[in-house]
């Protein structure tokens, strides 16, 4: 069923009840996840972070690699039901709820077709039609995930910027012989970075972001993690090459 996010209202869903415990299998098909900047330090630790740039507006994104090819989640590989990492993003983690413009203000909204709405759930109201605890605590991660995704964007606009980006492309060869490209990410030119005058490098030391952008150099060596999970998958990869790419290979072909 497709998702459609719509308000959390407390007379609407004064009864609604969703599943606090629960699988990941809705992200199963997910290969990149939106990545937020609070969170890079640990997304590092565990999975390739890139940019992509949505052809339309031209706007460039940060993400977390989940997969090589789309529909594919090797941090789901087997079953679907044990995340295979110590970290979660938090927008996988925030499912069925997502923060979104409401009017003037964000709101919080919930996928009123999510398979988490279960009768024997919990309650998001109270009798008197305040927010319980566990609403609380999700509307709490929610206000987290907004202010890092706002700080994410400041960060994405300085890089683009200072024009720190380089294309990169990944060469796989499976196992069963066959090869491809995945292409239509960017990284950071490392040698860029360090011919920054100082009082650019100062600033983003200030503004939090110079730290972000080691954790995102660094995080490519998850590369490894990505092609190590293909192991549990029917066309494991047998090794990867990263490497800069061409300007007309800018194109998305995850």
């Amino acid at each position: 069923m497709a998702i459609n996010y719509i308000p959390l209202d407390k007379e609407k869903h004064k009864d609604l009840k969703v599943a606090a415990n629960r699988t990941f299998k809705y992200a199963k098909e997910t290969h990149l996840a939106a990545a937020s900047i609070k969170e890079f330090a640990q997304l590092a630790a565990c999975m390739p972070i890139v940019f992509i740039q949505d052809p339309k507006s031209q706007r460039h994104h940060c993400v977390a690699m989940l997969g090589m090819e789309q529909n594919q989640n090797l941090f789901l590989a087997g079953s679907g039901e044990q995340w295979h990492a110590p970290h979660i993003p938090m927008n996988v983690l925030r499912y069925p709820f997502d923060v979104r413009p409401d009017g003037e203000k964000l709101g919080v909204f919930i996928d009123e077709n999510s398979e988490f709405i279960t009768d024997d759930g919990q309650l998001l109201f109270d009798e008197n039609g305040e927010a319980t605890e566990f609403l609380k605590n999700r509307q709490q991660f929610l206000a987290d995930l907004a202010n890092s995704e706002m700080m994410t964007q400041r960060f994405v606009a300085k890089v683009t910027e200072l024009d720190l980006l380089d294309p990169i492309q990944i060469r796989l060869t499976y196992e069963n012989g066959q090869t491809r490209n995945v292409t239509g990410m960017a990284s950071i030119n490392e040698k860029k970075l360090l011919e920054l005058d100082d009082e650019k490098v100062l600033d983003l030391h200030r503004s939090g972001f110079l730290g972000a952008l080691y954790a995102v150099m660094m995080s490519l060596g998850q590369l490894n993690r990505l092609v190590e999970l293909s192991n549990k998958t029917e066309n494991p990869i047998k090794n990867m090459q990263l490497s800069v790419a061409n300007a007309q290979q800018d194109a998305p072909q995850q």
